[in-house]
């Protein structure tokens, strides 16, 4: 039936303003505006229909991207769109080579580029006459910059450098938007001036004619392949590049930090090198502000059909019990939704970390890179880990028909995984967090930490103190919360840099201990979350019952994470195994106040049925019509008699299998 709420009795259930709410998830009543008009204008674009996407064929898939990557630009540019073309982008909902080309060309050539350099680049990037991609990965070398092999050797005889990939592991391998599409690329080389390597910098190259397309002279360029999934990230056109001794004029290398003068002298800028990771600080935080859309999308498609579903539990002929009521559903679902919250809101102070990061760059001030570096990093790595585990999740929480691509599930995820490699392996991120800790805990003698590792300043009374919970009510105490993730990542930390201290080789220790130091930098970046998550909390929140749903998912949220890492709370000898099952029942008793808010929680996303992409997740909860519906539209289903059977499927029922020509 058409018009029918299915799940106006779950929304009927809520305890507080859902209007209000949506305007904390957007951050203001002005970005809630601009992300409807645009969720309302992408939905009812025919031009963006995205339900055949997971049926088209390579070629026929991107060609259809680059159509709605073109629609879309002309949106912008006829509607003169500004700050709203970065929630058009969103909605459109597809990985195109817009998202490289603004997110990671353009910010590379407005950190490291000299005013010179953006003066002639950022207008022709802005204006999209020419479209740009970020080549650093290489086949043989991922995450480490240093070990990259593709050469830029400076000829003084013509001013020039010479890019050369001297082999097969030096291709550019991945970089989005290289494949087919990108005119020019910011390419990360060996930098080689008379004979002396200088460090790895980037340079700006054309790769294609502005007139036909066609790859320069000595450029090998194409597409990597297919990838994991259905449409999902196959739409992006992933390349792989080669330099046969391509030459660019010497003012196309990004100056400015490091310059090459025409007589091939290396100067440096006043500048610092840490420079470089301004970009990357960027790139990160827009990740971890993604992971909360991503897990938010799989959380309310699997809350919406776990309140539609019913399984189990019928009595007398009854109604069965919805698979929201069983806490077992509860304590895998609740979490996550949680989850989603905290890491929308850690999204926002990361936001603000690397705006004022930039203020201080302007001014030179490098003081505050080194933790916004760490920072970014180490929030990248746990929560794209957690989204990516968590829509998995939600798929099973869906049951079979969370297996259906049209459930929307299948899709997501193979769309957001590689957000787990992508701009640093997580693990090898956790690990630069875990050098950033280990050096703040052998300068606490003669430095005070400050920002996220202040509480580093108070080790000794961390390292002492324990739990002063005695009852499950007491764990709903931001205080006694902060100071148990406070303890734990200090005592951890701490330990580590302790067992560091007895290698006579500071590296061989690094790598002995790798797996704990990993251990250390997750729980370090999760107190992060959860502080902020409280510190929301402290702010002046509008809307009838808000400010007091938010503090039960916050609570949910460190309390999940006290149960599921209560080995490291326990070890450290800062919980008691009584004070961990407190714990425990408190949050049990959370998921049942969570419980009616779900639905309302969910609503709060103020996703659209275009975004979501699932029939599972719609907002009337109509799902069983519209599922029995798509599946007739499915292409197998064109005809009664698939092709094929006369050939290979008749021989073997009339027995006639011998004599068939197969």
């Amino acid at each position: 039936m058409e018009g029918v709420d299915y799940l106006s009795d779950e929304r009927q259930k809520a305890q507080f303003d859902v209007e209000a709410m949506k305007v904390a998830w957007a951050g203001s009543p002005q970005a809630l505006q601009l992300s409807n008009r645009m969720a309302n204008l992408v939905a009812n674009d025919p031009a963006f229909e995205k339900f055949t996407r997971p049926m088209m064929g390579r070629k026929e898939l991107l060609k259809n991207t680059l159509r709605k990557a073109a629609h879309g630009w002309k949106l912008i540019v006829d509607l003169r769109l500004t700050e709203e073309a970065k929630w058009l982008r969103l909605y459109i909902d597809e990985p195109a080579y817009t998202d490289l080309h603004w997110g990671m060309f353009i910010p590379a050539i407005e950190g490291q580029g000299t005013e010179e350099q953006k003066k002639k680049w950022l207008p022709l990037a802005q204006k999209m006459q020419i479209i740009g991609c970020y080549a650093q990965t290489e086949l043989g070398h991922g995450s480490n910059v240093q070990g990259l092999e593709t050469t830029a050797t400076f000829d003084p005889q013509t001013d020039e450098f010479v890019m050369h990939s001297p082999t097969l592991t030096s291709s550019k391998w991945w970089p989005g938007g290289l494949g087919k599409v990108s005119t020019h690329a910011v390419v990360y080389a060996r930098l080689i001036v008379a004979g002396e390597f200088h460090g790895v910098h980037g340079f700006i190259v054309q790769l294609r004619s502005l007139d036909d397309h066609s790859p320069l002279a000595g450029i090998t360029v194409g597409d990597i392949g297919m990838k994991f999934g259905n449409g999902a990230y196959n739409t992006m056109d992933n390349g792989v590049l080669r330099f046969d001794h391509v030459r660019i004029p010497r003012n196309q290398m990004l100056m400015r930090v490091t310059q090459v003068t025409k007589e091939g002298k290396i100067m440096q800028s006043n500048v610092p090198r840490q420079l470089i990771y301004g970009t990357m600080v960027y790139v990160r935080q827009t990740i971890v502000a993604d992971a909360s859309k991503a897990l938010s999308r799989a959380v309310c498609i699997a809350t919406r059909y776990s309140a539609v579903r019913r399984q189990f539990g019928s009595r007398d002929g009854g109604p069965e019990t919805q698979v929201i009521d069983y806490k077992t559903q509860q304590s895998r679902l609740f979490p996550l939704l949680a989850s989603a919250y905290a890491f929308r809101f850690v999204g926002d102070w990361l936001k603000w970390l690397y705006m004022d990061v930039k203020e201080r760059l302007a001014a030179n001030d490098f003081s505050t890179l080194p933790e916004a570096h760490a920072c970014t990093a180490g929030l990248k790595s746990i929560t794209t880990t957690a989204t990516a585990d968590g829509i998995e999740e939600c798929r099973k929480l869906c049951g079979g028909h969370g297996y259906l691509v049209s459930s929307g599930l299948p899709e997501l995820f193979a769309v957001y995984i590689p957000a787990c490699t992508y701009e640093g392996d997580n693990v090898v991120l956790l690990l630069q967090v875990a050098r950033f800790l280990v050096k703040t805990v052998s300068e606490l003698g003669y430095k005070k930490p400050v920002g996220t590792t202040a509480y580093m300043g108070r080790v000794a009374s961390l390292m002492q103190n324990n739990c002063a919970v005695q009852t499950a009510e007491g764990w709903l105490n931001p205080g006694a919360i902060v100071e148990a993730f406070e303890s734990r990542a200090a005592r951890m930390a701490v330990r580590c840099g302790r067992q560091l201290a007895e290698f006579e080789n500071p590296e061989e220790g690094f790598a002995e201990l790798s797996v704990d130091l990993v251990e250390a930098a997750v729980a370090h970046c999760q107190l992060i979350v959860v502080s902020k998550f409280i510190e929301k909390l402290q702010q002046d929140i509008p809307g009838k019952g808000v400010k007091q749903t938010l503090e039960m998912l916050c609570y949910v949220y460190a309390l999940f994470l006290l149960h599921k890492h209560q080995g490291d709370f326990l070890a450290t000898g800062y919980l008691t195994p009584k004070q961990a099952s407190l714990a425990n029942d408190q949050l049990r008793t959370l998921y049942s106040k969570v419980r009616p808010n779900a639905i309302a929680l969910v609503d709060s996303f103020n996703y659209t049925d275009h975004y979501l992409g699932s029939i599972l997740g719609r907002y009337d909860g109509n799902v069983y019509p519209k599922l029995y519906e798509a599946a007739w539209k499915d292409p197998l289903n064109d005809s009664d008699v698939v092709d094929g059977f006369p050939e290979y499927v008749q021989p073997i029922l009339k027995q006639k299998l011998r004599t068939a020509k197969l």
